[in-house]
Protein backbone atom coordinates (compact mmCIF):
# COMPACT_ATOMS: atom_id res chain seq x y z
CA UNK A 1 0.00 0.00 0.00
CA UNK A 2 2.78 2.20 0.48
CA UNK A 3 4.50 1.62 -2.45
CA UNK A 4 1.38 2.16 -4.44
CA UNK A 5 0.77 5.47 -2.28
CA UNK A 6 4.25 6.43 -3.39
CA UNK A 7 3.98 5.49 -6.93
CA UNK A 8 0.72 7.49 -7.49
CA UNK A 9 2.26 10.66 -5.48
CA UNK A 10 5.73 10.37 -7.60
CA UNK A 11 2.92 10.25 -10.90
CA UNK A 12 0.73 13.16 -9.40
CA UNK A 13 3.95 15.18 -8.86
CA UNK A 14 5.30 14.59 -12.50
CA UNK A 15 2.15 15.55 -14.06
CA UNK A 16 1.00 18.45 -11.67
CA UNK A 17 4.75 20.01 -12.75
CA UNK A 18 4.78 19.09 -16.31
CA UNK A 19 1.60 21.20 -16.50
CA UNK A 20 2.93 23.94 -14.75
CA UNK A 21 5.81 24.08 -16.81
CA UNK A 22 3.57 24.09 -19.83
CA UNK A 23 1.06 26.75 -18.35
CA UNK A 24 3.94 29.13 -17.49
CA UNK A 25 5.69 28.42 -21.04
CA UNK A 26 2.58 29.21 -22.59
CA UNK A 27 1.52 32.66 -20.95
CA UNK A 28 5.42 33.64 -21.95
CA UNK A 29 5.02 31.98 -25.55
CA UNK A 30 1.46 34.18 -25.79
CA UNK A 31 3.17 37.23 -24.53
CA UNK A 32 6.18 37.17 -26.50
CA UNK A 33 4.80 36.55 -29.80
CA UNK A 34 2.18 39.04 -28.96
CA UNK A 35 4.54 42.23 -28.05
CA UNK A 36 6.58 41.36 -30.72
CA UNK A 37 3.98 41.41 -33.37
CA UNK A 38 2.66 44.64 -31.47
CA UNK A 39 5.73 46.75 -30.55
CA UNK A 40 8.45 45.30 -32.36
CA UNK A 41 8.63 47.48 -34.72
CA UNK A 42 8.18 50.69 -32.35
CA UNK A 43 11.65 52.16 -31.56
CA UNK A 44 11.09 52.81 -28.00
CA UNK A 45 13.80 53.61 -25.68
CA UNK A 46 13.13 53.41 -21.88
CA UNK A 47 15.19 53.99 -18.75
CA UNK A 48 17.43 50.96 -16.69
CA UNK A 49 14.38 50.61 -14.51
CA UNK A 50 11.11 51.38 -15.23
CA UNK A 51 9.33 54.77 -14.71
CA UNK A 52 6.73 53.26 -12.30
CA UNK A 53 9.33 51.91 -10.25
CA UNK A 54 11.45 54.76 -10.44
CA UNK A 55 8.72 57.17 -8.86
CA UNK A 56 7.32 54.56 -6.19
CA UNK A 57 11.50 54.15 -4.88
CA UNK A 58 11.52 58.15 -5.11
CA UNK A 59 8.83 58.33 -2.23
CA UNK A 60 11.79 57.06 0.37
CA UNK A 61 13.79 60.68 -0.58
CA UNK A 62 10.78 62.88 0.72
CA UNK A 63 10.08 63.55 4.47
CA UNK A 64 7.98 66.17 6.43
CA UNK A 65 9.80 69.19 7.67
CA UNK A 66 7.19 70.74 10.10
CA UNK A 67 4.78 70.20 7.65
CA UNK A 68 6.36 70.96 4.34
CA UNK A 69 7.35 68.84 1.91
CA UNK A 70 11.33 68.36 2.05
CA UNK A 71 13.64 66.84 -0.31
CA UNK A 72 16.97 64.38 0.86
CA UNK A 73 20.05 65.11 -0.78
CA UNK A 74 20.44 61.80 -2.41
CA UNK A 75 16.30 63.12 -4.10
CA UNK A 76 18.62 66.16 -4.94
CA UNK A 77 21.50 64.48 -6.80
CA UNK A 78 18.81 61.77 -8.32
CA UNK A 79 16.67 64.02 -10.26
CA UNK A 80 19.74 66.15 -11.36
CA UNK A 81 20.97 62.85 -12.98
CA UNK A 82 18.13 61.76 -14.62
CA UNK A 83 17.15 65.55 -15.83
CA UNK A 84 13.86 65.67 -13.71
CA UNK A 85 11.98 67.85 -11.66
CA UNK A 86 9.06 67.93 -8.96
CA UNK A 87 6.04 70.25 -8.43
CA UNK A 88 4.58 70.35 -5.20
CA UNK A 89 0.75 71.17 -4.94
CA UNK A 90 -2.03 71.63 -3.15
CA UNK A 91 -5.64 70.54 -2.97
CA UNK A 92 -6.51 73.52 -5.04
CA UNK A 93 -3.81 72.87 -7.55
CA UNK A 94 -2.15 75.65 -6.71
CA UNK A 95 2.47 75.03 -6.49
CA UNK A 96 3.77 75.53 -3.24
CA UNK A 97 7.11 74.83 -3.90
CA UNK A 98 8.87 73.04 -6.74
CA UNK A 99 12.64 71.74 -7.34
CA UNK A 100 14.09 72.19 -10.65
CA UNK A 101 10.88 72.99 -12.80
CA UNK A 102 11.36 74.93 -16.32
CA UNK A 103 10.26 77.99 -16.28
CA UNK A 104 6.95 77.51 -18.52
CA UNK A 105 5.31 75.61 -16.33
CA UNK A 106 1.98 76.29 -14.72
CA UNK A 107 2.06 77.10 -11.29
CA UNK A 108 -1.45 76.25 -11.10
CA UNK A 109 -3.94 73.65 -12.84
CA UNK A 110 -7.11 72.16 -13.25
CA UNK A 111 -8.22 68.81 -12.96
CA UNK A 112 -8.63 68.55 -16.91
CA UNK A 113 -4.73 69.98 -17.17
CA UNK A 114 -3.21 66.86 -14.90
CA UNK A 115 -5.55 64.03 -16.98
CA UNK A 116 -4.28 66.00 -20.30
CA UNK A 117 -0.42 66.34 -19.11
CA UNK A 118 -0.50 62.51 -17.67
CA UNK A 119 -1.99 61.18 -21.36
CA UNK A 120 -0.26 62.65 -24.03
CA UNK A 121 3.17 63.67 -24.81
CA UNK A 122 2.87 67.02 -26.48
CA UNK A 123 5.55 68.48 -23.78
CA UNK A 124 8.68 66.97 -23.14
CA UNK A 125 8.08 65.83 -20.09
CA UNK A 126 6.35 62.67 -19.16
CA UNK A 127 4.20 63.69 -15.67
CA UNK A 128 3.78 60.99 -12.35
CA UNK A 129 1.09 61.92 -9.83
CA UNK A 130 2.03 61.27 -6.09
CA UNK A 131 0.45 62.28 -3.16
CA UNK A 132 2.18 62.79 0.49
CA UNK A 133 0.11 63.19 3.62
CA UNK A 134 2.10 65.86 5.76
CA UNK A 135 1.93 67.32 9.69
CA UNK A 136 0.20 70.76 7.77
CA UNK A 137 -2.34 68.59 5.43
CA UNK A 138 -2.45 66.67 2.19
CA UNK A 139 -0.35 67.76 -0.89
CA UNK A 140 -0.04 66.75 -4.48
CA UNK A 141 3.48 65.74 -5.81
CA UNK A 142 4.06 66.09 -10.12
CA UNK A 143 7.24 63.96 -10.91
CA UNK A 144 7.86 64.56 -14.53
CA UNK A 145 10.35 62.99 -16.30
CA UNK A 146 12.56 63.58 -19.53
CA UNK A 147 9.93 62.35 -22.48
CA UNK A 148 13.39 61.36 -24.39
CA UNK A 149 14.32 58.63 -21.79
CA UNK A 150 10.19 57.60 -21.18
CA UNK A 151 7.34 56.15 -23.85
CA UNK A 152 3.87 55.54 -22.91
CA UNK A 153 2.47 53.19 -25.59
CA UNK A 154 -0.88 52.62 -26.58
CA UNK A 155 -1.70 49.24 -28.50
CA UNK A 156 -4.39 48.79 -31.15
CA UNK A 157 -5.04 46.12 -33.12
CA UNK A 158 -7.27 44.50 -35.32
CA UNK A 159 -9.42 41.10 -35.25
CA UNK A 160 -7.40 39.88 -38.51
CA UNK A 161 -4.38 40.53 -36.47
CA UNK A 162 -5.58 38.54 -33.43
CA UNK A 163 -6.62 35.85 -35.14
CA UNK A 164 -3.21 35.64 -37.43
CA UNK A 165 -1.15 36.32 -33.81
CA UNK A 166 -3.34 33.19 -32.57
CA UNK A 167 -2.29 31.42 -34.81
CA UNK A 168 1.11 31.66 -34.31
CA UNK A 169 0.78 31.22 -30.42
CA UNK A 170 -1.59 27.90 -31.17
CA UNK A 171 1.50 26.24 -33.67
CA UNK A 172 4.28 27.41 -31.17
CA UNK A 173 2.66 26.43 -27.90
CA UNK A 174 1.61 23.36 -29.31
CA UNK A 175 5.25 22.42 -30.59
CA UNK A 176 6.85 23.53 -27.23
CA UNK A 177 4.18 21.40 -25.35
CA UNK A 178 4.89 18.50 -27.49
CA UNK A 179 8.66 18.57 -26.81
CA UNK A 180 8.50 18.87 -23.37
CA UNK A 181 5.46 15.93 -23.23
CA UNK A 182 8.12 14.05 -24.92
CA UNK A 183 10.77 15.25 -22.15
CA UNK A 184 9.05 14.39 -19.39
CA UNK A 185 7.57 11.23 -20.70
CA UNK A 186 11.05 9.45 -21.44
CA UNK A 187 12.52 10.58 -18.24
CA UNK A 188 9.25 9.91 -16.34
CA UNK A 189 8.63 5.84 -18.08
CA UNK A 190 12.88 5.49 -17.24
CA UNK A 191 12.59 6.34 -13.75
CA UNK A 192 9.42 3.60 -13.29
CA UNK A 193 10.65 1.18 -15.93
CA UNK A 194 14.55 0.71 -15.10
CA UNK A 195 13.32 -0.30 -11.52
CA UNK A 196 10.84 -2.42 -12.56
CA UNK A 197 13.69 -4.53 -14.94
CA UNK A 198 15.27 -4.70 -11.67
CA UNK A 199 12.52 -6.23 -9.56
CA UNK A 200 11.72 -8.63 -12.90
CA UNK A 201 15.86 -9.55 -12.58
CA UNK A 202 15.66 -10.01 -8.91
CA UNK A 203 12.72 -12.16 -8.82
CA UNK A 204 13.71 -14.66 -11.82
CA UNK A 205 17.18 -14.86 -10.00
CA UNK A 206 15.28 -16.27 -6.40
CA UNK A 207 12.93 -18.60 -8.99
CA UNK A 208 16.19 -20.48 -9.53
CA UNK A 209 16.67 -21.35 -6.40
CA UNK A 210 19.38 -18.47 -5.69
CA UNK A 211 18.66 -17.52 -2.23
CA UNK A 212 22.03 -15.44 -1.55
CA UNK A 213 20.24 -12.34 -3.09
CA UNK A 214 20.61 -8.82 -1.96
CA UNK A 215 19.50 -5.52 -3.99
CA UNK A 216 20.04 -1.80 -2.64
CA UNK A 217 16.36 -0.74 -1.30
CA UNK A 218 16.50 3.15 -3.35
CA UNK A 219 13.78 5.04 -5.32
CA UNK A 220 10.44 5.08 -5.58
CA UNK A 221 9.91 0.90 -5.32
CA UNK A 222 12.25 1.16 -1.88
CA UNK A 223 9.24 -0.82 0.00
CA UNK A 224 9.53 -3.59 -3.35
CA UNK A 225 13.06 -4.30 -2.66
CA UNK A 226 13.06 -4.41 1.05
CA UNK A 227 10.07 -7.46 0.78
CA UNK A 228 12.63 -8.80 -1.86
CA UNK A 229 15.07 -8.79 0.32
CA UNK A 230 12.92 -9.74 3.15
CA UNK A 231 11.59 -12.93 1.14
CA UNK A 232 15.27 -13.80 0.10
CA UNK A 233 16.22 -14.33 3.47
CA UNK A 234 13.08 -16.20 4.67
CA UNK A 235 13.29 -18.19 1.76
CA UNK A 236 17.31 -18.66 2.30
CA UNK A 237 16.40 -19.35 6.35
CA UNK A 238 13.23 -22.27 4.59
CA UNK A 239 16.21 -23.68 2.38
CA UNK A 240 18.68 -24.08 5.44
CA UNK A 241 15.93 -25.65 7.61
CA UNK A 242 14.83 -27.86 4.77
CA UNK A 243 18.18 -29.38 4.98
CA UNK A 244 18.33 -29.47 8.44
CA UNK A 245 14.58 -31.31 8.59
CA UNK A 246 15.90 -33.71 5.74
CA UNK A 247 19.17 -34.50 7.61
CA UNK A 248 16.67 -35.46 10.97
CA UNK A 249 14.33 -37.30 8.71
CA UNK A 250 17.32 -39.28 6.85
CA UNK A 251 18.57 -39.81 10.46
CA UNK A 252 15.05 -40.77 12.49
CA UNK A 253 14.33 -43.37 9.32
CA UNK A 254 17.65 -45.09 10.48
CA UNK A 255 16.92 -44.63 14.12
CA UNK A 256 13.26 -45.97 13.87
CA UNK A 257 14.43 -49.01 11.29
CA UNK A 258 17.05 -49.93 13.91
CA UNK A 259 13.96 -49.60 16.68
CA UNK A 260 11.79 -51.38 14.65
CA UNK A 261 14.57 -54.42 13.42
CA UNK A 262 15.54 -54.97 17.46
CA UNK A 263 11.95 -56.44 18.09
CA UNK A 264 11.01 -58.18 15.17
CA UNK A 265 14.94 -60.01 15.29
CA UNK A 266 13.67 -60.61 18.86
CA UNK A 267 10.51 -62.12 17.81
CA UNK A 268 11.72 -63.51 14.86
CA UNK A 269 14.26 -65.55 16.91
CA UNK A 270 11.65 -66.69 19.47
CA UNK A 271 9.15 -68.07 16.85
CA UNK A 272 12.02 -69.85 15.23
CA UNK A 273 12.69 -71.54 18.67
CA UNK A 274 9.20 -72.06 19.12
CA UNK A 275 8.77 -73.80 16.03
CA UNK A 276 11.57 -75.92 16.68
CA UNK A 277 9.83 -79.19 16.93
CA UNK A 278 13.15 -81.33 18.32
CA UNK A 279 12.92 -79.34 21.25
CA UNK A 280 9.82 -80.11 23.53
CA UNK A 281 9.17 -76.61 25.69
CA UNK A 282 8.03 -76.22 29.46
CA UNK A 283 5.17 -74.23 30.20
CA UNK A 284 6.82 -70.80 31.62
CA UNK A 285 9.04 -71.35 29.09
CA UNK A 286 6.29 -71.12 26.55
CA UNK A 287 5.04 -68.38 28.47
CA UNK A 288 7.97 -66.40 28.63
CA UNK A 289 8.96 -66.38 25.14
CA UNK A 290 4.73 -65.51 23.93
CA UNK A 291 5.45 -62.57 26.19
CA UNK A 292 8.32 -61.56 24.58
CA UNK A 293 7.15 -61.69 21.66
CA UNK A 294 3.76 -59.77 22.31
CA UNK A 295 5.88 -57.43 24.20
CA UNK A 296 8.11 -56.42 20.96
CA UNK A 297 5.01 -56.57 18.75
CA UNK A 298 3.59 -54.19 20.97
CA UNK A 299 6.48 -51.81 20.79
CA UNK A 300 6.22 -51.89 17.28
CA UNK A 301 2.75 -51.32 16.82
CA UNK A 302 2.68 -48.50 19.08
CA UNK A 303 5.73 -47.26 16.34
CA UNK A 304 3.20 -47.79 13.61
CA UNK A 305 0.12 -45.76 15.62
CA UNK A 306 2.25 -42.57 16.39
CA UNK A 307 3.59 -42.51 12.72
CA UNK A 308 0.08 -43.05 11.81
CA UNK A 309 -1.17 -40.17 13.97
CA UNK A 310 1.36 -37.80 13.35
CA UNK A 311 0.95 -37.87 9.63
CA UNK A 312 -3.44 -37.64 10.16
CA UNK A 313 -2.06 -34.34 12.24
CA UNK A 314 -0.18 -32.79 10.02
CA UNK A 315 -2.26 -32.86 7.09
CA UNK A 316 -5.33 -32.08 9.26
CA UNK A 317 -6.57 -35.53 8.42
CA UNK A 318 -8.00 -35.96 11.91
CA UNK A 319 -11.48 -34.83 13.35
CA UNK A 320 -11.34 -33.81 17.13
CA UNK A 321 -14.10 -36.06 19.62
CA UNK A 322 -14.68 -33.15 21.61
CA UNK A 323 -16.25 -33.36 24.77
CA UNK A 324 -17.21 -31.05 27.71
CA UNK A 325 -14.32 -32.74 30.72
CA UNK A 326 -13.51 -31.09 33.78
CA UNK A 327 -9.87 -30.89 33.06
CA UNK A 328 -8.59 -30.98 36.74
CA UNK A 329 -9.72 -34.37 36.75
CA UNK A 330 -8.49 -35.20 33.63
CA UNK A 331 -4.47 -34.22 34.74
CA UNK A 332 -4.86 -35.44 38.26
CA UNK A 333 -5.93 -38.99 36.27
CA UNK A 334 -2.70 -38.43 34.15
CA UNK A 335 -0.34 -38.27 37.08
CA UNK A 336 -1.96 -40.73 38.70
CA UNK A 337 -2.03 -43.29 35.87
CA UNK A 338 2.17 -42.41 35.93
CA UNK A 339 2.40 -42.58 39.31
CA UNK A 340 0.40 -46.20 39.19
CA UNK A 341 2.95 -47.68 36.71
CA UNK A 342 5.29 -49.70 39.06
CA UNK A 343 8.28 -48.22 37.25
CA UNK A 344 7.56 -44.71 38.59
CA UNK A 345 5.55 -44.89 41.58
CA UNK A 346 8.15 -43.84 43.49
CA UNK A 347 8.38 -40.68 41.59
CA UNK A 348 8.22 -37.24 43.15
CA UNK A 349 5.08 -35.69 41.18
CA UNK A 350 2.86 -32.72 42.95
CA UNK A 351 -0.80 -31.94 41.78
CA UNK A 352 -1.72 -28.73 42.66
CA UNK A 353 -4.74 -26.72 41.25
CA UNK A 354 -6.64 -22.91 42.21
CA UNK A 355 -10.27 -24.62 41.59
CA UNK A 356 -11.85 -27.80 41.73
CA UNK A 357 -13.57 -27.88 38.23
CA UNK A 358 -11.99 -25.43 34.89
CA UNK A 359 -14.66 -27.34 31.99
CA UNK A 360 -13.74 -26.92 28.14
CA UNK A 361 -14.80 -28.95 25.09
CA UNK A 362 -11.81 -31.55 24.03
CA UNK A 363 -10.90 -34.55 22.63
CA UNK A 364 -10.07 -36.55 25.77
CA UNK A 365 -8.44 -39.35 24.43
CA UNK A 366 -5.34 -37.26 22.09
CA UNK A 367 -5.46 -34.81 25.07
CA UNK A 368 -4.52 -37.40 27.25
CA UNK A 369 -2.20 -38.37 25.44
CA UNK A 370 -0.57 -35.46 24.81
CA UNK A 371 -0.46 -34.57 29.01
CA UNK A 372 1.01 -37.86 29.29
CA UNK A 373 3.73 -37.68 27.26
CA UNK A 374 4.96 -34.19 28.29
CA UNK A 375 4.89 -35.28 32.65
CA UNK A 376 6.36 -39.06 31.38
CA UNK A 377 9.32 -36.86 29.83
CA UNK A 378 9.87 -34.95 32.70
CA UNK A 379 9.89 -38.07 34.74
CA UNK A 380 12.16 -40.46 32.60
CA UNK A 381 14.63 -38.18 31.26
CA UNK A 382 15.50 -37.31 35.10
CA UNK A 383 17.02 -39.59 37.15
CA UNK A 384 14.85 -40.44 40.44
CA UNK A 385 15.44 -37.68 42.75
CA UNK A 386 13.67 -35.35 40.53
CA UNK A 387 10.91 -33.58 41.80
CA UNK A 388 7.99 -32.30 38.77
CA UNK A 389 5.23 -29.99 40.05
CA UNK A 390 1.76 -30.24 37.74
CA UNK A 391 -0.41 -27.18 38.04
CA UNK A 392 -3.98 -26.08 36.80
CA UNK A 393 -4.91 -23.03 36.91
CA UNK A 394 -7.93 -20.63 35.41
CA UNK A 395 -7.91 -16.80 34.82
CA UNK A 396 -8.23 -15.57 31.90
CA UNK A 397 -7.39 -18.50 30.06
CA UNK A 398 -6.73 -22.38 31.11
CA UNK A 399 -2.95 -22.72 32.41
CA UNK A 400 -1.26 -26.12 32.78
CA UNK A 401 2.39 -25.96 33.85
CA UNK A 402 4.34 -28.92 34.46
CA UNK A 403 7.79 -28.19 35.68
CA UNK A 404 10.73 -30.17 37.02
CA UNK A 405 14.19 -29.15 38.88
CA UNK A 406 16.30 -32.35 36.69
CA UNK A 407 18.68 -31.89 34.15
CA UNK A 408 16.90 -29.43 32.17
CA UNK A 409 17.65 -28.91 27.92
CA UNK A 410 20.67 -27.33 26.35
CA UNK A 411 20.30 -24.63 23.67
CA UNK A 412 20.64 -27.00 20.61
CA UNK A 413 17.81 -29.56 22.19
CA UNK A 414 15.89 -27.14 22.98
CA UNK A 415 15.34 -25.28 19.97
CA UNK A 416 14.34 -28.08 17.94
CA UNK A 417 12.47 -29.92 21.24
CA UNK A 418 9.16 -30.00 18.90
CA UNK A 419 10.43 -30.63 15.39
CA UNK A 420 9.11 -34.25 13.87
CA UNK A 421 11.79 -36.78 13.68
CA UNK A 422 14.11 -34.87 17.08
CA UNK A 423 15.35 -37.10 19.11
CA UNK A 424 17.25 -35.73 22.16
CA UNK A 425 20.69 -36.23 23.29
CA UNK A 426 19.15 -36.93 26.52
CA UNK A 427 17.36 -40.17 25.03
CA UNK A 428 18.81 -43.15 26.62
CA UNK A 429 18.86 -46.86 25.47
CA UNK A 430 15.68 -47.44 28.15
CA UNK A 431 13.54 -44.58 27.27
CA UNK A 432 13.87 -44.51 23.22
CA UNK A 433 10.95 -43.42 21.32
CA UNK A 434 10.29 -42.58 17.92
CA UNK A 435 11.08 -38.62 17.94
CA UNK A 436 7.69 -37.78 17.24
CA UNK A 437 6.33 -37.61 20.84
CA UNK A 438 6.99 -33.66 21.92
CA UNK A 439 5.81 -32.52 18.32
CA UNK A 440 2.93 -35.24 18.52
CA UNK A 441 1.89 -33.19 22.08
CA UNK A 442 2.50 -29.61 20.47
CA UNK A 443 0.04 -30.15 17.29
CA UNK A 444 -2.85 -31.70 19.39
CA UNK A 445 -2.65 -28.54 21.89
CA UNK A 446 -2.50 -26.47 19.03
CA UNK A 447 -5.55 -28.22 17.73
CA UNK A 448 -7.34 -27.56 20.65
CA UNK A 449 -6.53 -24.07 19.87
CA UNK A 450 -3.90 -23.84 22.66
CA UNK A 451 -0.55 -23.00 22.75
CA UNK A 452 2.66 -24.38 24.19
CA UNK A 453 6.10 -23.37 24.74
CA UNK A 454 8.84 -24.33 26.99
CA UNK A 455 11.38 -22.89 28.87
CA UNK A 456 14.76 -24.69 30.16
CA UNK A 457 17.99 -24.23 31.21
CA UNK A 458 20.53 -27.11 31.57
CA UNK A 459 21.31 -27.85 35.17
CA UNK A 460 18.14 -25.88 36.45
CA UNK A 461 14.98 -27.65 34.85
CA UNK A 462 12.28 -27.33 32.95
CA UNK A 463 8.72 -26.15 32.52
CA UNK A 464 6.38 -26.48 29.80
CA UNK A 465 3.58 -24.02 29.81
CA UNK A 466 0.44 -24.69 28.04
CA UNK A 467 -2.50 -21.75 27.49
CA UNK A 468 -5.79 -23.33 26.54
Amino acid sequence: MKTKWKVTGNFVITIVAVVMLVVIINILTIFGVYIFNTVSHKNTITLKNSPETFVRNFEKYMYDDNGILALSEEGYELLQESGAWMQVLNDYGEEISNINSPSDVPKKYTPFDMVNNYKYEERPYINFMLEKNLSSGHVNVILALPNNNIERVTLNFSLDSVMYQSKIIIIITLIIDAIIALIFGYLFSRKLTKPISEIITNIDILSKGNYNLYTKEKGIYKAVFENINDLSSTLRENENQRKELESMREEWLANITHDIKTPLASIQGYAEIISDKDYEFTRDEMQEYTEIIYSKSKYIRELVDELNLSTRLKNNALSLNKQNTNLVALLRNVVIDILNDSRYENRNIEFNSNIDVIEKEVDVMLLKRALTNLIFNAVVHNNESVEVKVEIKKIDKINISIKDNGNGINTKDLKHIFDRYYRGTNTGEAHKGSGLGMAISKEIINNHGGEIQINSKLGCGTEILITL
